[in-house]
């Protein structure tokens, strides 16, 4: 799911990707949330935050969201550097190291933090999220060919609705009618990708709860265990 791109990726591999880097998406989230009183990966309440802020909220305020919003712009700007230089190089693997890369910086975060005073590991979490969270949607927007978003669902659900009203048209035509078939496709994979985000939102509120920040590390390790089978087997094959 981390190898295959363009024409060659078929409806099951984009679901298996987004459902799986949705979910710990969603998980990292709600995790920062938790952490740090922000959502790393939500840029649309960040930026409203940002128009309320400067109308009154204090410079403080200003320069947190502003950081925010940039570090989620630098990670999709090094994913992207990155992207090309691995498409340079034909390395197909490019898009598993940008997902390994993103498990070790998870990694980092979280095992640094728990040495740091307080404010200042709040403000390394909530930054570092915020880079890792763009990373991870412009690498998967890259390979799935913005078929598949992961770390923000307001245009998902604005894809699910599309699909829904697309479905409410063809449900009546014949199952094996090739737009029919795409419309239900497309539907399972929005459907899907917004329910693992949820649900991995719940399972990394649960896991806070047990571990605390520490739960970061564990995330991703995850993560590596995810992607580094596709280094390694692309690396094999030479």
């Amino acid at each position: 799911m981390l190898v295959h791109e363009g024409a060659s990726r078929s409806i099951s591999t984009d679901l298996r990707l987004g459902c799986t880097l949705a979910a710990m998406a969603g998980a990292i989230n709600v995790t920062g949330f938790l952490v740090v009183g922000y959502y790393s990966a939500n840029m649309t309440g960040n930026l409203s935050a940002l128009a309320a802020d400067i109308l009154g909220g204090g410079a403080v305020s200003v320069l947190s969201c502003l950081g925010l919003i940039a570090a989620f712009v630098v990670g999709g700007i090094s994913a992207t550097l990155l992207v090309n230089a691995g498409r340079r190089h034909h390395l197909h693997a490019v898009y598993a190291c940008g997902i390994v890369l993103e498990g070790m910086m998870l990694v980092a975060l979280g095992a640094t933090a728990d040495f740091l005073p307080a404010r200042q590991a709040t403000r390394m979490l909530a930054y570092g999220l915020s880079f890792l969270m763009g990373l991870q949607n412009a690498t998967v927007t890259h390979i799935s060919g913005a078929r598949v978003r992961t770390t923000h669902m307001t245009g998902m659900l604005t894809d699910l609705g599309i699909e829904l009203a697309q479905w409410l048209e063809h449900r009546r035509t014949p199952w094996a009618d090739a737009t029919a078939m795409r419309v239900r496709e497309r539907l399972r994979l929005h459907g899907a990708i917004v329910l693992s985000f949820a649900l991995g939102g719940i399972a990394g509120a649960l896991s806070y709860r047990w571990c605390g920040v520490m739960v970061l590390p564990l995330m991703g390790v995850v993560l590596i265990a995810l992607a580094l089978p596709g280094v390694v087997r692309t690396l094999r094959r030479g």
